[in-house]
């Protein structure tokens, strides 16, 4: 199985551009349920429409959540760390195969510059509306810094990023073995 982490909005009502791609990204991610688990921050806006459409085909949804809270209804686990955000978001990221970003303000690009620093492969899916779609602006030649830790990957399209996030991992399995 690979545990594909998303990293999006909290917001309500998130903006429409990035909700349709949302819907678009989980509507592909079903086809691969059956070797796909889903993490996320557990909680509402795009994090809660990912969850619901990947969760309608039977997907497994694993909200990693922070404090005790309870999360969405479309969690099919619901781990409540105690931690705040930011530590919830570190053992998110440390569990997954490959973080996608699908829109969001400064906890989405936190979470997308975390997921660098550990050498998480990252996905980030462009014009959403949300400040997420700047990071391009920080990867110079792929990448956030001179480190060069982990090549950062920019789409567009989100179906293209469940493509690209099946092919990384496939690439990495290979070459761990």
């Amino acid at each position: 199985m690979i545990q594909i982490a998303i990293a999006g909005s909290s917001d309500e009502n998130p903006l429409e551009k990035a909700e349709r791609k949302a819907r678009e990204f989980a509507r592909e991610l079903r086809k691969y349920k059956d070797k796909v688990v889903l993490l996320t921050g557990g909680r509402g806006g795009i994090m809660k429409i990912v969850s619901k459409e990947f969760r309608k085909a039977g997907g497994i949804v694993i909200g990693i959540l922070p404090e005790r809270q309870e999360g969405n209804e479309f969690n099919t686990i619901r781990i409540k760390t105690g931690m705040d955000f930011a530590e919830r978001s570190a053992i998110m990221i440390n569990s997954a195969d490959v973080l996608v970003v699908l829109g969001g303000g400064i906890g989405t690009m936190v979470e997308a510059l975390m997921a660098y620093d550990y050498g998480i492969p990252l996905i980030i899916v462009t014009d959403t509306g949300y400040a997420s779609d700047r990071l391009e602006l920080l990867a110079k030649d792929d990448y956030f810094d001179h480190k060069r830790i982990v090549k950062v990957h920019f789409v567009n399209n989100p179906k293209d990023a469940v493509k690209l996030a099946l092919e990384i991992r496939k690439t990495k399995k290979s070459a761990e073995i």
